[in-house]
């Protein structure tokens, strides 16, 4: 058959689209063919095909048992299985099992006889090979992208589905679903069984199995998956779910650049190696391969293939791999790719053995190179040109692929006679370019465009105008192109950006042409030069003198469009043989011409040669192309339309050798430039192939049935090309074109395919049913018009016959079709009326059995046939053409009458409406609109209002119906801008889009209607950030300054919330007069900066803030602070100006404050916090002590009362960094002394409260134990509450003995002490406590009687009631004992009168207090007393008399304490 050949590339997007079998033959789905390639040698070869699919090959796969592997199966998209015997080449049988595409397939590797299939409908059908049984399931209802049988059981088979399912399924039960493996995100595209049996132990990540290594099974076997979103996920059969995932590493592509649209794609095809089961093969993002070994972890769990050598993997995704172990003991591996290559990998090295280029289109041109020998170029339809060095001995398939500048196929080429690696090239889009294919410089293009496809290319000497000009500055050859247009162009190599010529001019300014030259649509110069043969689209061919091209002859012997003409070469031959020319054209016969007489003795006028010099018969189609022998004389190949090349010796008129190794037409051929034996051809089954004349069978084109078929065929055509001539004038269908090409304005040669159904053959062809949709849907669309081509033929006049149109006049029409005699007779009768003066009795034209003569009679006649027709239309109900009647009779308002009442009113009735009068017409659109109405035409009904000047009444319309954008357009355009109503349309489309969430927009509307509150309001509704700023900005500008201030502070406060310090100080500094709310935020900044410890608080991160506000000066108050950064940023000081302090103060004690509570977090006690610092720095500007002092407490009292001792002991001393509150600022000398009795108070808690934090200090610094026992870094815990867990309840203090020897000697206390031992105070705090107590055994009681009668108490449990009920209270007190330093329990005989008494006589003590005992509460006073006599035992710090005093009070209020008793004693 053929030597080498390079194929049609394998479909894409396919799971399962090759495969190899143990003997080393590879089958790969290619269109719709399967290309069978033997691997097992050093390197590949085609040795067939196998044909016989409709459509494209979706699946493949081998049998691979023994004695059995040379059987394979196939699917494709029509949703057909074929079985093939791949040793015969032949099909054994076809199963239809499947009503869509198949897009999955595979053969048992368990059951020899096991083929399992699966559609896009999710249907997975079993076929039984050996008793071609069928049996259907459907597990899941979701498309299937890929399966797999399982190498080890034969019932289970892996399916995996478009939306990232994966379902293992056991087929001998129906399909049963076993698992449902859910991990992946996105389509599967491929599914690889592990070939070992058991699960062993692999490596796993701790994210993905919490261990180092997964657990293994021994009855499961492993699964691997690839999928679109970029894992690989390996999984147990055994279990059901994932053991390991596996992110595709990101190499950065090497080489060229690569197309941005082709990055985007990927297909993750996965495959695991016989008898590896650690080891596993994927594809990755750019087609490089990778081998993971699942045994590693990190970068070393995978290994690159070819990285031995540059350019050894794949430049694009690739989608198929199989395996095959060689009876040598290579282990091979071949993938396929969207790159259009096919390689051989060996999995021992990871080397890449040798690469098969495919091919992704029609074969269009294919020539040899005059210079570089063996160089062939082959233009393909896949917009790429290959050249191929067929001489290397290394690499058989040493080829090189251009691809840059070219757009569409290529379907022209030739090569520059004298420069080597020249070549040009025409596309399909028009486009003419120069490529030197020695270097990887992008192609240099002609500006000059074709409009339609350039079909032939020449090179030749120069013509005017390009011809003139000095010897140095014009181009020894020029190029010239030929497209479908029937234009030839010549261009400068040297200059294409120049502008070509069209040589048409010189043609006719040379010969004095002044008809219209015929379109061209070939040529060919003669190997001197001297001479040109122009080839028309009317069968003639002009030969031409160069340069000025004058016309020597014209041959006439074909009748039919010319495909291809060609030169005799001068090279050895003889030299009566340099003037021959071989023409071809669409009527199957080749034409020699001998013009040796003509060319060397030119006529004065040209000559009309009609006959033939030989005549070459035998093909059965047009003929496509054709190339003389180099090494013989006279001998030529041709390659026609009926699939087959033909060797002939021209001389004799004999057919010497015919190839038929092609599938369909043939495109191209050239003659070997080394070898007399070897011709190239190719053609539109995406294949060029090597073939020896010598070798082959036939001497012929073939004969019998496929001529008698193709005559027939042309008769049916030409009848169909009559019919479709007649239906044309009324919008029919174009001719038909005899097998898919045009025979009217184009080429039949090279680009024939392009116009019709041949066009699903080329790039997108090669891509299955499948993924990606943009390409899916042309290809299935013109692969059915390519499978049901002949009976499209057919089709089209019937699918193009147009609806008859319903008669105006059907009554009168049917009389027309009565007996002939009847016919007659109305002739006498119309006769008799028209030349009598009395008519025939009972004969009244236009009414009864006569009603069709009043089209032949008077008006009257005609206007009672009308009568009679209305009345035919109403029963029928076409009330149209009753008003088309009324019409044509002349009663305009009739006819509108009846259209108005009947609901027929229309655009163009109402156009003629005024016809009728005004009335009338304004009538008729006012009727007209209702019926719009009715079909909620809103629109056009107002349209209608306004033409007869019912504005406002089309206002109403639109309004009514929510059409307010329109309706304001209308307003605007019409009416005055004060009119009231666009303010109320402005008003009432705001509400709506308030309501529907559309606040921006509702605020425009606001705008418009002049309600700038409004606006605003709304545009804060959104609550966020930039909501809240423009609302504010939007309200200053308008003028509304107060809601302008309170959308600013609000913005502010939210993000200060966030910590956003500089956007707030923006928001606020828009506005003047939020300066005092600018200066709160000022003291929160630097608050939450210096507290910013994490011994203090937990800072949250700082989104914004500023330079004045980083926590550097340590060695100043935080008030001498706030006044200095006031001053520098603010120019807020005490000496008055523009900023006085005291109208500062004033405005600022108009913020309200919430009560504290211990619920609050911790940004808002800041934020409280430093609202009562900012007031107290105001007042110290105003020199009013008293609310100074009052704001100080406050600002302390809110961390106290929040629970956050840490972050009050941190203030404390930011504000009082001596410990003494007298000591207000030693920067300014501000010393506080207090006269007023409520100020004094205020002092004196706020003394004790940082006394109380420095004995705490003090105390943990001197017992290391207590310390230890302590944990005093929380935030949100106070001491005393670990005080009373632990101190007060004996749980520290053990013994004394045991505290002195751990504790260290320390000098005096450095503060006053005695604050913390109040008199008042402690009184009033058992107070509080006995009434606490009380509260909660009173509640304790009201539960348990509760309880009682609700039934909820067993009979048991009802005696002892009152004794739980009392134990349960005192229980409640021990309790609350030891969270405040409380009393023992009451007496358990305590009823609730005593109780209630109890509590009416500790009220009543504590309405006796003085307001600031309760006011200004200072620290637990028994809990100081405790830590001072604790450091007592340890340290001589505490003087005698303080410690007596403690002792007392002790005694009087704490004494039923447990941690008191050591010391009472």
């Amino acid at each position: 058959m053929h030597e080498r050949s390079l194929p049609a590339s394998p479909n894409w997007y396919c799971s399962r689209c090759s495969d190899v079998n143990s003997s080393g033959l590879l089958g790969v789905g290619a269109k719709n063919n399967i290309f069978l390639i033997d691997v097992s040698a050093a390197s590949c070869r085609v040795v067939g095909e196998l044909v016989g699919h409709r459509d494209l090959v979706t699946g493949f796969s081998f049998c691979q048992h023994a004695g059995q592997s040379h059987i394979c199966v196939s699917s494709s998209s029509d949703g057909s299985v074929h079985f093939w015997d791949s040793d015969s080449r032949s099909l054994i049988r076809e199963e239809a099992a499947h009503q869509t595409s198949v897009t999955a397939l595979h053969w048992s590797p368990v059951d020899k006889n096991l083929v399992v299939s699966g559609d896009e409908k999710g249907i997975v059908v079993c076929h039984w090979y050996n008793t071609g049984d069928i049996a259907s399931f459907f597990p899941e209802p979701r498309t299937i992208f890929c399966l797999s049988c399982s190498p080890h059981t034969w019932s289970s088979v892996a399916v995996g589905y478009k939306d990232g399912m994966i379902v293992l399924i056991d087929v001998s039960k129906k399909g049963e679903v076993m698992h449902r493996l859910r991990g992946h995100d996105d389509e599967i595209h491929s599914l690889a069984w592990s070939s070992l049996i058991g699960e062993d132990p692999l490596y796993s990540r701790l994210e993905d199995n919490e261990g180092s290594m997964s657990a293994g099974d021994e009855k499961g076997c492993y699964l691997a998956s690839g999928s679109k979103d970029q894992t690989v996920r390996i999984w147990s059969s055994a279990k059901g779910k994932g053991v390991m995932t596996l992110k595709l590493p990101f190499m950065k592509k090497r080489g060229s650049a690569v197309d941005p649209g082709v990055k985007e794609r990927l297909w993750l095809h996965v495959h695991w190696p016989k008898g590896r089961s650690t080891q596993l093969v994927s594809s990755c993002f750019s087609g490089e391969l990778v081998m993971w070994d699942l045994t590693r972890g990190g970068k070393q769990r995978w290994t690159l293939f070819g990285t031995s050598t540059e350019g050894q993997n794949h430049n694009r995704i690739v989608f198929n791999m199989s395996s095959v172990q060689l009876q040598d003991g290579r282990e091979l591996l071949i993938s396929t790719s969207m790159d259009r290559e096919i390689k051989c990998w060996d999995l021992a090295s990871l080397d890449c053995l040798w690469t098969l280029p495919t091919l992704g289109g029609f074969v269009y041109a294919l020539t040899f190179s005059p210079v570089g020998v063996g160089c062939l170029a082959l233009g393909v339809g896949d917009n790429m040109i290959r050249v191929w060095n067929t001489l290397t001995t290394q690499n058989q398939y040493d080829t090189r692929s251009f691809w840059q500048g070219i757009k569409s196929k290529v379907t022209a080429l030739a090569w520059h006679p004298k420069k080597e690696g020249s070549l040009s090239f025409g596309t399909d889009d028009g486009k003419v370019g120069i490529y030197d294919v020695f270097s990887n410089k992008p192609p240099q293009v002609s500006s000059s465009y074709h409009r339609k496809t350039v079909y032939t290319l020449a090179w030749g000497p120069p013509v005017p105008p390009m011809s003139f000009g000095a010897a140095g500055t014009k181009p020894s050859y020029s190029l010239y192109s030929c497209a479908g247009e029937g234009v030839i162009l010549q261009h400068d190599p040297t200059r294409l950006s120049g502008e070509a010529s069209d040589i048409d001019k010189l043609i006719r300014d040379t010969n004095n042409i002044k008809h219209k030259l015929s379109p061209h649509t070939d040529l060919s110069w003669k190997p001197d030069g001297k001479v040109v043969a122009i080839g028309n689209e009317d069968g003639c061919i002009d030969v031409y003198e160069a340069p000025s091209l004058k016309l020597l002859c014209s041959i006439q012997q074909h009748h039919k469009i010319i495909n291809v003409l060609r030169w005799h070469p001068d090279l050895s031959s003889p030299p009566e043989l340099h003037c021959l020319l071989a023409s071809g054209s669409s009527n199957a016969i080749v034409y020699i011409h001998d013009l040796g007489s003509i060319i060397e003795n030119p006529p004065e006028s040209p000559l009309v040669v009609t006959e033939p010099y030989r005549r070459l018969c035998g093909h059965t189609s047009k003929i496509t192309g054709m190339a003389w022998s180099p090494h013989h004389d006279a001998r030529l190949v041709t390659v026609s339309y009926d699939g087959t090349a033909q060797v002939w010796d021209v001389l004799q008129e004999a057919a010497l050798s015919n190839y038929r190794g092609h599938v369909g037409y043939l495109l191209s051929v050239d003659w070997s430039p080394v070898d007399p034996d070897v011709v190239w051809t190719g053609g539109k089954d995406f294949t060029a192939q090597e073939w020896m004349v010598s070798k082959q069978e036939f001497t012929n084109p073939p004969k019998g049935k496929k001529s008698t078929d193709l005559k027939e065929k042309m008769k049916t055509n030409a009848r169909q090309k009559k019919k479709n001539k007649k239906t044309s004038g009324a919008g029919g269908a174009s001719p038909f074109e005899m097998n898919g090409e045009s025979v009217k304005g184009q080429k039949a040669s090279k680009g024939q395919e392009l116009s019709g159904e041949d066009a699903e053959d080329e790039v997108s062809s090669t891509s299955s049913p499948l993924p990606p949709t943009d390409t899916f849907e042309p290809q299935r669309k013109t692969s059915a018009a390519a499978k049901s081509k002949e009976k499209a033929v057919f089709l089209d006049s019937t699918l193009l016959k147009k609806k008859k149109p319903r008669s105006m006049l059907p009554v009168s029409t049917s009389m027309d079709h009565r007996p002939k005699e009847d016919l007659l007779q109305d002739c006498i009768t119309l006769a008799s009326v028209r030349h009598s003066e009395a008519p025939p009795a009972g004969c009244v034209p236009g009414k009864g059995e006569h009603i069709h003569l009043g089209l032949f009679s008077d008006r009257q006649g005609l206007y009672r046939m009308f009568e009679a027709e209305e009345e035919s239309h109403v029963e029928a109900g076409h009330y149209d053409s009753v008003v088309y009647l009324r019409l044509w009779s002349g009663d305009l308002e009739g006819a509108l009458q009846l259209a108005t009442e009947k609901g027929e009113l229309n655009d163009h009735l109402l156009s003629i409406a005024p016809m009728a009068g005004f009335q009338v017409w304004s009538r008729a659109v006012e009727a007209y609109v209702k019926q719009l109405c009715l079909q909620e035409q809103y629109l056009k009904a107002a349209s209608h209002l306004l033409s007869i000047n019912k504005l406002y009444e089309a206002i109403d319309l639109l309004r009514s119906h929510k059409l307010y954008r329109e309706v304001i357009a209308l307003v605007k355009a019409r009416l005055p801008a004060d009119e009231p109503v666009l303010k109320e349309l402005y008003t009432s489309w705001a509400s709506v889009l308030e309501k529907d969430g559309h606040f921006s927009a509702a605020a425009k509307c606001y705008l418009a209607a002049g309600a700038s509150f409004d606006a605003a309001k709304v545009i804060a509704r959104k609550n966020d950030v930039s909501s809240l700023r423009t609302a504010a900005t939007l309200a200053r500008v308008s003028g509304e300054v107060a809601l302008a201030q309170s959308l600013a502070l609000r913005c502010a406060k939210d993000l200060a919330a966030d910590q956003d310090w500089v956007r707030a100080q923006e928001v606020l500094s828009s506005q003047d007069s939020l300066l005092v709310h600018r200066l709160h935020l000022c003291v929160a900044e630097l608050l939450t900066a210096m507290l910013a410890d994490p011994s203090a608080v937990s800072a949250a991160p700082c989104v914004s803030s500023h330079s004045w506000a980083s926590p550097d000066e340590c060695h100043i108050s935080f008030q001498d602070r706030v006044r200095d950064v006031w001053e520098e940023q603010f120019g807020v000081s005490c000496e008055t100006g523009n900023h006085c302090p005291e109208a500062l103060l004033q405005e600022l004690k108009s913020v309200e404050s919430p009560t504290q509570t211990t619920n609050i977090p911790l940004k808002q006690v800041v934020m409280y916090s430093s609202l009562h610092l900012t007031r107290v720095v105001l007042s110290w500007l105003s020199e009013d002590d008293r609310q100074l002092m009052k704001e100080l407490w406050q600002a302390v009292a809110w961390f106290r009362d929040a629970g956050l001792f840490c972050v009050c002991t941190e203030l404390c001393r930011l504000l009082f960094p001596d410990g003494d509150v007298k000591v207000f600022s030693k920067k300014h000398s501000k010393n506080l002394h207090h006269t007023e009795e409520e100020a004094k108070a205020a002092a004196d808690s706020l003394q004790a409260l940082v006394s109380y934090h420095r004995l705490y200090k003090h105390w943990w610094s001197s017992s290391t134990l207590i310390q230890n026992g302590f944990s005093h870094s929380a935030a949100d815990t106070s001491p005393g509450e670990e005080l009373r867990d632990g101190v007060i309840n004996g749980g520290v203090s053990e013994s004394e003995e045991m505290v002195s020897s751990t504790t260290k000697r320390f000098g005096e206390l450095d503060f006053d002490a005695s604050v913390l031992l109040s008199e008042p105070h402690a009184v009033c705090q058992a107070a509080q406590r006995s009434m606490k107590q009380i509260q909660e055994r009173l509640a304790a009681m009201v539960l348990q009687h509760n309880r009682g009668q609700s039934g909820l108490l067993l009979p048991g449990e009802k005696e002892s009631s009152a004794s739980n009920q009392t134990s349960e209270a005192g229980e409640t007190a021990g309790c609350q004992g030891r969270a405040g330093v409380g009393q023992r329990p009451e007496e358990p005989q305590e009823t609730l009168l005593s109780l209630s008494s109890k509590m009416s006589e500790f009220q009543k003590q504590l309405a006796d207090f003085p307001d600031t005992i309760k006011v200004y509460p200072r620290p637990d006073i028994v809990e100081c007393c405790l830590v001072l006599l604790h450091i007592c035992r340890s340290s001589s710090s505490v003087s005698e008399s303080l410690q007596r005093e403690a002792k007392d009070l002790l005694c009087k209020h704490g004494a039923d304490l447990k941690a008191s008793q050591q010391f009472v004693a």
